[in-house]
């Protein structure tokens, strides 16, 4: 197992197209985390990210199996590219947009590692997440997605393009408009994380 943990991507995906189970949920184990928030700041519901979490590995199994997978490399980008696409076909469907609300269910900002330090830090930790998650919240959907890919998913801007569908000069155009509309809340708010 320790050799499959070192492996890259692509002896991953080889070693499971050869039957090696244990490559695939070492892939998995891997993207999880990144692949679940993505989804979830998407669809806002921890139940149908579950059920598009699993719709997006049934997809990559059925494309790693059949020997179709093409982007050597560039393994996270193209699945979290599936994820938003389902998410998108899931909201086609229904024929709805995402409700733009905040919860207590688990999200996005539950990725970020919280340090071990006292109860009074992990609350003041807490309100800045929230202060900061109804910020974005106010935020077009193009320039909140585009915020929320680079710095909570730690994406480059040239993924975060091919997932979005939009040139990378776009994205930074976004990213660009987003950060001064955060910046123009914070001031009139007088908010300080």
């Amino acid at each position: 197992m320790r050799v499959l943990e070192q492996a890259s991507d692509t002896d991953l995906i080889r070693a499971f197209q050869d039957g090696d189970t244990a490559a695939f949920e070492t892939l998995i184990y891997r993207y999880k985390d990144k692949i679940y928030s993505s989804i979830l700041f998407f669809v806002k519901d921890n139940y149908l990210a579950e059920d598009l979490f699993q719709d997006v590995f049934i997809k990559i199994i059925d494309t790693l199996q059949n020997k179709r997978y093409t982007e050597e490399g560039k393994f996270l980008p193209w699945a979290l590219r599936i994820a938003h696409n389902l998410c998108v076909d899931y909201f086609r469907k229904v024929k709805r947009t995402p409700a733009i609300r905040t919860s207590d269910n688990k999200d996005i900002f539950e990725v970020l590692q919280i340090s071990e330090e006292g109860a009074d830090s992990k609350i003041m930790q807490g309100q800045s997440h929230e202060r900061v998650r109804k910020m974005l919240d106010r935020l077009p959907e193009e320039q909140r997605e585009i915020i929320v890919l680079r710095h909570f998913a730690n994406m480059s801007f040239k993924e975060i393009a091919l997932i979005t569908n939009c040139s990378i000069n776009t994205a930074l155009g976004r990213m660009r408009y987003g950060l001064i509309n955060l910046r123009k809340m914070m001031l009139d708010k007088q908010i300080a994380l």
